[in-house]
């Protein structure tokens, strides 16, 4: 049993692993009742309650593993809400918090290629759990927890019905679905084969054009991330669109396996990380809705992020990579938006959860009221902020977990003074190393905690500065 418990380990948002190698039935009931131990330790006394939420993704076996799951739950003496229907993440910790529940244990490996599956274990607020409860449920899993002489219930629900409905009340639906039925308003929906499907379709009614809707859980052979790599159909479907409708407001939504990310495409078939969208929303909230309150963003995230709050005298605060992180601080300060450079985006107004739903609502609202294009929008507020930047990552496999630890001393011990050409003016080391370079260009260097892999940002004044400077710490990690 030691042996397995060794290898359980959760990273930043869950436990995930290779599907019937790490990620098996065995494990998974193993896992699910401790977390439900600790959910209750952790928030029985705020809640009074004793009822855990079981949700799933559209993965392979996914509602067989949340079966296993909700089985194994009852067992140990918990009441349990098991979804009747796969449905985003943030709707299930939107039913932990509106049910009142300890907590949400969702089957889910989010963005990861379709041999993964995982479990996200969200608490009763409404969000990722912090760090000490997962170091916890890892902590106890070598006492497995015994059967309760009495079996907790087991209820269906459908999740989507509340979600859905929270979602509505916190933006101008009734404006957005007008754009859209009048044709004012083109909106494309890349769900890649994930648990979105449907979803701006309830919201929003026919008029959406939904694309990769149908169950695959080998995602095509790629991963359920939005990422340019993996959109080539979106592009194809976008560039058909513009020939035969020029000059029509277009936009596409793009949302990860377990709709917790977005990114979009642009009316000119331009990718839209939320590098961009997080400056256009901070921008329409503000300006448009009259929200208040701190931006939260990780380290990795756009320099325009703090200008564009400038320019609406919002403070701004920093955190490690890390959705976590986010919702740690959230529950600390007034926020008004949280968001990191992987896709993830959560409001103060809202749960303290990335939700890539809600956020595509927001885009929507600011594109009806603006009458921009998502591209135009952002180079009005480049102009604004006298701030022009390009921007992009790279994922570099390392030969082993030695290489890794090579590369990390080598850093610890030698530091970096001068980058692609440019000297090294400063070096923020809040997650990894972020080098601030003479020209104001930036470079990050940040290591996977679970996997050798090097994850390399930049963000410079044109695309060709970032591919140079990532170039060079490509062949600075492979010397």
């Amino acid at each position: 049993m030691s042996v397995v418990d060794n290898s359980i380990k959760f990273g930043t948002d869950g436990w995930r692993g290779v599907i019937a190698d790490e990620f098996t039935f065995e494990r998974v009931a193993l896992v699910a009742p401790v977390a439900a131990k600790v959910l209750l330790d952790t928030y029985g006394q705020q809640t009074g309650s004793r009822t855990i939420i079981v949700g799933y993704d559209r993965r392979f076996m996914s509602e067989e593993f949340a079966q296993k799951v909700a089985e194994v739950v009852s067992a140990a003496g918990f009441d349990v809400l098991f979804s009747e229907i796969f449905a985003p993440t943030p709707a299930f910790s939107w039913a932990a918090k509106q049910e009142n529940a300890l907590g949400a244990l969702v089957i889910t490996a989010s963005h990861n290629p379709g041999k993964y599956s995982g479990l996200k274990v969200k608490s009763a607020f409404g969000g990722s759990v912090p760090q000490e409860v997962t170091k916890e449920i890892e902590a106890q899993l070598s006492t497995p927890v015994t059967p309760a002489s009495k079996p907790g219930k087991i209820e269906s629900f459908n999740p989507w019905t509340s979600y859905c409905q929270g979602l509505t009340s916190k933006v101008d639906i009734g404006k957005i679905r007008d754009a859209i039925a009048s044709g004012k308003l083109t909106l494309f929906a890349d769900v890649m084969h994930g648990a979105a499907s449907g979803g701006l379709g309830m919201l929003l009614g026919d008029g959406v054009r939904e694309i990769n809707s149908e169950r695959d859980p080998l995602f095509e052979g790629g991963a359920p991330e939005p990422l340019p790599k993996y959109l080539s159909k979106l592009f194809g479907v976008m560039k058909t669109h513009r020939e035969q409708n020029p000059n029509k407001l277009t936009v596409a939504l793009v949302f990860d396996g377990d709709s917790d990310r977005i990114a979009a495409v642009d009316g000119a078939g331009n990718f839209l990380s939320s590098q961009v969208l997080i400056p256009i929303l901070i921008d329409h909230l503000t300006l448009r809705r009259g929200f208040t309150g701190e931006i939260v963003k990780t380290v990795s995230g756009s320099d325009l992020m703090p200008l564009v709050a400038k320019l609406h005298n919002l403070e701004m605060f920093e955190t490690p990579v890390g959705y976590k992180y986010i919702a740690d601080r959230m529950l600390d300060a007034k926020v008004l938006l949280g968001g990191e450079e992987s896709g993830g985006i959560g409001y103060g107004s809202h749960i303290p959860e990335r939700d890539a739903l809600l956020s595509a609502l927001y885009v929507l609202e600011a594109m009806v009221d603006s009458g921009l294009d998502l591209g135009e929008y952002y180079r009005e507020l480049q102009t604004k902020t006298g701030f022009d930047s390009a921007y992009d990552r790279i994922d570099l496999p390392l030969a082993s977990m030695e290489v890794r630890a090579k590369l990390l001393t080598q850093l610890q011990q030698e530091p970096l003074k001068e980058i692609a050409g440019q000297a090294v003016i400063s070096c923020q080391t809040i997650d990894g190393y972020k080098y601030r370079l003479a020209d104001q260009r930036w470079l990050m260097i940040r290591f996977s905690g679970t996997e050798p892999v090097l994850r390399l940002y930049c963000e410079a004044a044109t695309l060709e500065d970032v591919h140079s400077t990532l170039a060079w710490a490509k062949q600075w990690a492979e010397k």
